[in-house]
């Protein structure tokens, strides 16, 4: 039998790179998909390509994760459909990446805070009393950006920080109902990166080069593998933990 055989997890931004790599992850192993974006077209072709390849049943819901109104009927049209909720996965993230911190307007923070910290908010909330049913889980993104300070990214620094904490707060608050919440930080390959590998050779070059293992994660096997690993009963145990996925670039005390 599969690992996540019969299950529902919903993931943000799940149509495209990293999301859709994890999608791929959860179908592989039979759990039924939800996946939420923006962008309809780019939903509707994630969903059919989930479907024919993997013979789960996927629901696309269109939304901005920073509107409170959009997230609480992305969840209702999930367990709506499914009967239920066993694993959230907040993945999706906007961000005036690259300008520096003196150069944000409010509106640039907002962006980051909206579509990255409330958002991650309005979906753990509404999904809480689903995943309290299934003793289910919650895995958030965040970010080397954060743990390492990385140049021009204050607001998105910022904002998977927040994440960070309020999740370990969850762990916290949550953990008697039997749902565990969990962090990663993620450097893997996606199609803006592939841009700027086609585009900055050189630099992508000396990037790999202070990359122990030599390569951007694969979303899919590399990411998405874990993020499984966190959903099944084989983490049951594991909560409260920022698990970097960086090739050994993120080492720590």
């Amino acid at each position: 039998m599969k690992k996540m055989e019969g299950k529902v997890v919903l993931i943000t931004g799940g149509a495209r790179g990293i999301g859709y790599g994890i999608a791929k992850a959860f179908a592989e192993e039979g759990a039924n998909i939800v996946i939420t974006g923006r962008t309809a077209s780019t939903l509707i072709e994630a969903r059919e390509n989930l479907e024919a390849d993997y013979g789960i049943e996927a629901l696309f819901v269109v939304a901005d994760g920073g509107d409170e109104t959009a997230v609480k009927n992305v969840v209702k049209q999930a367990v709506d459909r499914f009967g239920k909720l066993d694993c959230l996965v907040n993945n999706a993230q906007v961000s005036k990446s690259g300008t520096m911190l003196v150069d944000h307007t409010k509106e640039d923070f907002d962006l980051a805070i909206y579509s990255g910290l409330y958002a991650t908010f309005f979906y753990m909330r509404e999904a809480f009393p689903y995943l309290k049913e299934t003793k289910g889980s919650v895995i958030n993104f965040a970010s080397g950006a954060g743990l390492f300070g990385k140049l021009g990214q204050s607001s998105y620094a910022a904002a998977k920080e927040g994440i960070r904490g309020m999740s370990r707060v969850a762990a916290a608050e949550w953990g008697e109902f039997g749902i565990n919440v969990n962090v990663v930080c993620p450097l893997a390959m996606t199609p803006g990166l592939e841009k700027w590998k086609d585009e900055y050779p050189k630099l992508y070059d000396q990037t790999i080069q202070s990359i122990p293992l030599k390569r951007f994660a694969d979303p899919e096997k590399d990411i998405g593998r874990v993020c499984v690993f966190l959903a099944s009963d084989d983490a049951s145990y594991v909560t409260g933990e920022t698990i970097t996925l960086q090739g050994g670039s993120g080492l720590r005390p």
